[in-house]
Order: C-alpha cells, then structure tokens, then sequence
C-alpha cells in the first residue's frame, strides 16, 4: 500500500482522480509525515483501541491508523472521496468508510455497533468552520471516547487551553476544561497542507474526565451564567449577569454574588471553572426558594 504522505504522492492522485478541492468543507490535506506521526503518536494508539476518524480525506492519516489501532471507522462527507478511499484503503481489512456527516451520525449507535467494547478515540483535522460544533457534540452528548485529539485553527486551540485572566479565556476554554483535560501536541505551519489554508493550526489532545472537573445541580444552568458572563466581555460580571436572560434583576444578582464572595466588579473572564460552578449553585439554590 503506497504510503500517501507527500506532495507528490497526494498531486498524483487527486489529478487521476479529477477531484477539486472544496472551500465550503474547507479541504486541506496533510503532506508532511512528521507531523502525522506526531498526531498519531499524541493520541497513544494500541492494538485495543478503536478509533473514529473524522474527515479522512484521500486516507493519509487512515493508513497509519489502520496500522496502529484495532479498528477504525472513517466518516467523511464529501461522497467525491468515496472511490479514491476505495482504493487508498483496500489492503486495510479493519478499516471501514462511512458516508456521512459527524453532526448527523447517531454516534452511540455507531459505537455500540461497530466498536464491540473496545475502548474508542477520535482522530480529526477538522475544517475549522465546524471545529466547535463537532467536539460539543461529542462533549455534551457524553459519547463514551477516551480522547479525542485534533488539527484545529491555531486560535481556537489556544482558547481552549486558556487560563483565567487571559485574553483568549473565554466560554469555550470553561466549556472544553469541564469535560477534558486539554494538552498541546504540536504547532502545524500552512506549508504542511495542499491547498494551504490561511491559518496556523495546533494538534491538541482533548483527554475526556471520567465526570466533569466540578459537580453542578443544573449544568444548563452553568453555561446559561458562563454565556452571560461573556457575552459582553467588557460589562462587569453584575451588569452582564443582569442584562441577560437569567431572568434575574440588578439587586437580586448583587445579592447572590455578594452571598457567593465573588466581587460585582470582576469580569468573567477573571473566574475560574470552580467559581463559576459555585455561583450557578447559589443562583439554583435562590430559584428553589421563590
């Protein structure tokens, strides 16, 4: 099996294939065999894992990942890619293709038929344009995967991985840190990809918590208060808390921020995940009282 992994390799094959490259799915293939074997190495594959690969392309990254794992499931979406996956792919008998977008796939299903126990991880290089989409699907709809490690825009990467008090802190960061543990496996120039996309990207590891980091009577509740809180960046934490559809006045919220020791004054990006969970509890707690 003709490893794919080059510039040349990769012109070959599109050309015989015809294919045009989509801007819409935003379609860049990966040329550069260190940085798939960084990805590869990142997200610690064995023998015992399966892994669901989301947009394989022509099948660069799923001939390795054949190699390494003990069953992989590639999605992909553009049914253009189907016949040069057929012929990328025909020597990896525990490789299977489905046509199909991630956003739609019932993936317990897809998990509970396919996967027969193993333990599972997520592969991406996702088009930055439903990056969040995709890993919140997997995030908030609890499916059960160990890891899940990505090529993403380089600023999207850095805001998931941020720290309070920064500039890129924001509600993905708390959103993405109450299920995982993030870690940054490497940067990625434009110059690895065919076409090259205007961006940086980062692989970064998203290492699933067995429960999420802090424990909450209304987890809706939370990030109905973490998207308040920056939604207005600039806004005090006060100000932005009672602007919002929290259904809560001015005075109502002084209180229970004052009860909860957390200043009017701050602004949400100065809180941590512990603080923000804290006063989604104490605002709860004010709720069952009414």
């Amino acid at each position: 099996m003709e490893k794919l992994v080059s510039p040349k390799v990769t012109k070959e094959i599109v050309e015989r294939y015809g294919f045009k490259f989509s801007k819409s799915l935003g379609q860049n293939f990966l040329i550069d065999e260190n940085i798939l074997y960084k990805i590869i190495d990142g997200a610690e594959i064995s023998k015992e894992d399966g892994v669901i690969e989301i947009g394989p392309g022509i099948g660069t990254l799923t001939q390795v990942l054949a190699e390494r794992a003990g069953k992989v499931v590639a999605v992909e979406i553009d049914k253009n890619l189907l016949p040069i996956l057929e012929e990328t792919l025909r020597e990896a008998d525990n490789v299977e293709v489905i046509h199909q977008d991630v956003l739609k796939l019932d993936l317990h299903g897809l998990i509970r038929d396919k996967f027969e126990g193993k333990p599972v991880k997520v592969i991406a290089n996702l088009p930055y344009y439903v990056t969040t989409p995709i890993i919140m699907k997997f995030l908030e709809e609890r499916i059960p995967v160990s890891s899940m490690v990505v090529m993403i825009q380089k600023e999207v990467a850095d805001r998931m991985q941020a720290k309070p008090g920064t500039k890129d802190y924001g509600a993905l960061s708390v959103a993405v840190q109450y299920y995982c543990e993030p870690r940054m496996i490497t940067k990625v120039p434009k110059s690895v990809f065919i076409p090259q996309p205007k961006v940086e990207s980062t692989v970064i590891q998203l290492k699933v918590l067995e429960n999420p980091k802090v424990k909450v009577k209304d987890e809706r509740l939370l990030f109905d208060i973490v998207r308040a809180a920056f939604g207005k960046r600039r806004k005090t934490l006060l100000n932005a808390l009672s602007s919002s559809n929290l259904g809560l006045d001015k005075e109502k919220i002084k209180e229970i921020l004052s009860k909860s020791n957390i200043q009017e004054e701050r602004r949400g990006e100065t809180l941590t995940i512990e603080e923000f969970a804290y006063l989604a509890d104490c605002i709860f707690a004010y709720r069952g009282q009414k």
